[in-house]
């Protein structure tokens, strides 16, 4: 590791400083949730850009935290949004009337949008950063005494950005990120005495990888499959599967030799992958091998969970999630909460894994992705495979509902209640995503929301939430939580709004049928 300057280790001490307001501001969950504040979201993807770009529309993502306006509702919060390039006025209005007992225009005057009008692919905190004006403008925007920093994941980049402002972030310190990688997930889990697979340390190249993996195989002779996951992947697709059964029994004396030669044919993931590209990754990133869990009933459930500045682990919810791609590795959506038969264990798991993480000095949300296999008579093995220390695709849908509902999480049976003490579903996915939906406008998924009452009901508490509305034109691509009173009312609600946007792009052509009743000619944005 290289050796710090002087100027980083003062940096590093401010930051560190600024931390450490946030635990003296606020002793406990309620009053954090609760206070009156300045909240400076700042939704900037500071991942690997390369990684990012695997994901279809990944430049609207930004949109993702946009559930946070509906904090909001609180009278005393005031929020402050940046983004890479200007949001549509529709999706800014979309979300304002979603809040309950809130006039608009009380809601508006708390909320201010800024944007740096780039659209380059580097992260926005960055793109901050090169913007000395827009800087003091925000600065200027805050109460410092009241203010604190949000962001998707935590870099050096927000890091520089919370030091400049003089405003604390309240996520985990980007020296600890290390533990929501593939090898530093691995490491936590030994810790914290979570079951998980058979698997390798970080490697850093082709050789190693082959000795790590043939390594594996000889622990686990009866392996069918090794995952070979690059450190910093995201959402499934940086892995790739190694199919062990393709290797002849005449070649199994050399086996380190035979997987450096199938390495080449292996699946990828992510759909415009190859060998190539990903090779030339595992110097960059590194990369590790493990064990495939295999099953005939498979499940891949999570839990999310927060720090909070104190230093208390709450345990926030659990969600099955609905994977997809070559091997089900790919990351579609979830579903709120997990199966009764195991949600009560995931519970305790995060726990103990979020324990291990605030013990390192972590804080704000973390999210532990297991796998669950059915062994029959109610058993479930449940084996533990990734942290992710940030937000991630489960968080937005749940605190959708938190918001909207000021309802409560109860850890004795895994389920959300609302405030008349009705539990709550949903089914949620960023991957809404065809062809047809291409060249819909935010605006005109307004019209279509409005004429077949698919918007969410606050009297009712049920119906659909819509997020990542900017991708839709562009991409066909729709990000959507569906709540309802059960299970299945959620299924229903999910497949009503497919069914509807199928039927006004039918044959590819929008039917603006339903809108012929509309007050203003369909050129008419309302600005």
């Amino acid at each position: 590791m290289a050796t710090l300057n002087d100027s980083e280790l003062e940096q590093i001490d401010k930051f560190r400083h600024l931390q450490l307001t946030l635990r003296d501001r606020w002793k406990t969950i309620e009053l954090f949730d609760e206070s009156e504040a300045d909240i400076l979201i700042v939704p900037s993807l500071s991942i690997d850009q390369r990684e990012l770009q695997k994901i279809e529309g990944c430049e609207h993502y930004e949109e993702r935290l946009l559930f946070s306006l509906m904090r909001l509702r609180n009278p005393r919060t005031r929020l402050i949004y940046v983004t890479s390039m200007p949001l549509h006025p529709s999706i800014i209005d979309y979300y304002l009337q979603l809040l309950p007992g809130i006039p608009f225009s009380h809601a508006r005057h708390r909320l201010l949008l800024l944007s740096t009008y780039d659209s380059a692919l580097k992260p926005l905190s960055q793109k901050i950063l090169e913007r000395p004006r827009l800087l003091e403008r925000i600065r200027q925007a805050l109460r410092l005494d009241k203010a604190f920093m949000v962001c998707y994941n935590s870099t050096a980049w927000e890091a520089e950005l919370s030091v400049k402002l003089g405003v604390p972030l309240y996520a985990a310190a980007p020296d600890l990120q290390i533990w929501g990688t593939k090898s530093g997930s691995r490491q936590i889990f030994a810790q914290s005495e979570v079951p998980h697979p058979d698997g390798s340390a970080r490697v850093w190249n082709i050789a190693d990888l082959a000795t790590v993996a043939s390594d594996l195989w000889e622990r686990q002779p009866w392996l069918q499959r090794i995952v070979i996951k690059l450190n910093e992947g995201i959402s499934g697709e940086g892995n790739a599967l190694l199919d062990l059964r393709q290797i002849t029994s005449s070649d199994r004396p050399e086996k380190t030799l035979a997987i450096s030669h199938r390495f080449p044919t292996m699946r990828f993931q992510a759909t415009k992958e190859t060998w190539e590209n990903f090779s030339g990754r595992i110097s960059e990133l590194g990369a590790i091998a493990e064990a495939f869990v295999e099953g005939e009933n498979k499940r891949s459930p999570s839990v999310q969970g927060r720090i909070t500045p104190n230093g208390e682990v709450e345990i926030l919810s659990t969600h099955d999630q609905i994977l997809g791609g070559p091997d089900g590795q790919i990351y579609l959506g979830c579903r709120f909460p997990a199966d009764e038969r195991y949600r009560l264990r995931l519970q305790q798991l995060g726990l103990q894994v979020g324990k291990k993480l605030a013990e390192k000095g972590a804080l704000e949300r973390f999210g532990v992705d297991f796998i669950a296999v059915d062994q029959g008579n109610g058993n479930w093995d449940i084996q533990a495979i990734e942290i992710n220390l940030r937000k991630g695709g489960t968080t937005h849908p749940f605190m959708t509902l938190k918001l909207l509902t000021n309802g409560r999480y109860d850890l004795s049976t895994g389920l959300f209640y609302s405030q008349q003490g009705r539990p709550k579903y949903y089914i949620a996915t960023d991957n809404l995503q065809k062809d047809r939906y291409q060249g819909l406008l935010p605006n005109d998924l307004m019209d279509i929301i409005a004429h077949h009452r698919l918007h969410f009901d606050s009297g009712t508490e049920t119906g659909t939430v819509f997020h990542l509305m900017g991708c839709l034109s562009q991409f066909g691509k729709l990000g959507l939580t569906c709540i309802g009173d059960s299970p299945q009312q959620a299924d229903d609600i999910y497949h009503q709004v497919v069914n509807v946007l199928d039927a006004e792009t039918r044959n590819g052509n929008h039917d603006f049928s339903s809108c012929s009743d509309y007050p203003f000619p369909t050129t008419w944005d309302g600005y």
